[in-house]
């Protein structure tokens, strides 16, 4: 699984150089290790920042943060602190929330960049300050003390592969959109290598737009001015990198009256309900539970001095850093067929949550009561 994620999105260089940098790291690590030795050690009563990169995605608020800051309170026994703060999609105002954490004092931070290159500076001052970084869902630069988040690639490969299957004999009988996410995100460049490596040669892919901050408003427009490009009757089929662009790019081609299976990504609610509608053809299905537990059990660790070997059994390569400590999360295609046995299943919603009064018939017809 190593070899798997050492990616070539996020390879810094080979030989020599690869060689050169691994060395420098495993220097780094020995003299952080032997200052954090001399070091009193922390007990339960740790502070903890989290820094999350916006609110336009529900996932943030309604799982993320409460998750996190549970786990915490489990594993310090009721005694650790979250401090937290929301970017809300701006970058400049997270490098001032990071050093406001660095102010504060805080013993470790959990990051969710919104840029990850541009965040690269942040984690630098942490890192002089002696607080460690654990890079959450999105691999920021910088000198990472370990990182958490779903394997990206396969999570644009099961996009790719579940429209392939919407399609069926017909994939190259017209063109698709695809709808990539923001170029700020280093999970976007990894969904859409996953998604190419399956789509390309059985597809052919009329538009394809990398949507700037993941909006839903810039999804629509971005589908609106496809349309209008490739011509209605053309195309036959959308990926979509989340579900909250899925709701843009379904807004447009309804309004054009265009109906061809949609992809999508994080099983928001309103993606869910879309699906049992038919109107969204497919959501991939994260659970956030364990991505959020592996944050907590890292940032706690580290703030305690100790070792990420029992918590984390991968490694990643940041374009600036390698073989940084990871914990990667599968994830599941959430078409109509398994709704009750996973996002019902797991707890994320009810179905009386999915099942409102606009979406009961559709319920009913798919089984799901």
């Amino acid at each position: 699984m190593n070899t798997r994620m050492r990616r070539a999105a996020f390879a810094v260089a080979a030989g020599a150089m690869a060689i050169s940098l691994a060395a420098c790291g495993s220097a780094d690590e020995a003299g952080d290790n032997d200052s954090s030795s001399s070091a009193p050690k922390k007990g339960d009563d740790i502070k903890v920042g989290l820094l999350l990169p916006e609110n336009q995605t529900a996932r943030y608020e309604k799982f993320d943060r409460p998750l996190i800051e549970k786990k915490i309170g489990e594993l310090t026994n009721g005694k650790g602190e979250v401090v937290y703060a929301n970017a809300k999609q701006d970058a400049s105002q997270q490098a001032q929330q990071v050093e406001s954490m660095i102010t504060n004092k805080v013993d470790v931070i959990i990051l969710d960049a919104v840029d990850s290159a541009a965040i690269k500076s942040s984690v630098q001052k942490a890192k002089d300050a002696g607080i460690p970084v654990v890079a959450y869902d999105r691999l920021a630069q910088g000198p990472i003390d370990g990182y958490t988040s779903f394997d990206n690639v396969t999570v644009g490969k099961t996009q790719g592969e579940a429209l392939l299957k919407a399609l069926g004999d017909k994939a190259k009988d017209g063109q698709i959109v695809m709808m990539n996410g923001s170029s700020t995100d280093p999970n976007a460049a990894q969904f859409k290598e996953g998604a190419h490596s399956v789509l390309d040669g059985k597809v052919n892919v009329g538009k394809e737009y990398d949507t700037k901050e993941w909006k839903p408003e810039n999804a629509n427009a971005n589908m609106e001015g496809a349309i209008s490009a490739i011509g209605k009757d053309k195309i036959i089929g959308v990926y979509s990198a989340n579900d909250g662009m899925a709701g843009g790019i379904i807004t447009a081609l309804k309004a054009a009256g265009i109906k061809v299976p949609v992809t999508g990504q994080d099983a928001e609610l309103a993606g869910v309900q879309r699906i049992v509608s038919g109107e969204q053809y497919m959501s991939v299905y994260k659970p956030y539970a364990p991505e959020a537990d592996a944050a907590a059990e890292m940032a706690v660790a580290l703030a305690q001095g100790k070792s990420l070997d029992s918590v984390a059994k991968d490694k990643v390569d940041s374009p600036t850093n390698k073989g940084i400590p990871a914990v990667l999360v599968g994830v599941t295609s959430l078409t109509q067929d398994n709704i009750k046995d996973t996002v019902v299943k797991d707890g994320v919603y009810t179905v009386a949550e999915i099942c409102t009064a606009k979406y009961k018939a559709a319920c009913e017809k798919i089984g799901l009561e």
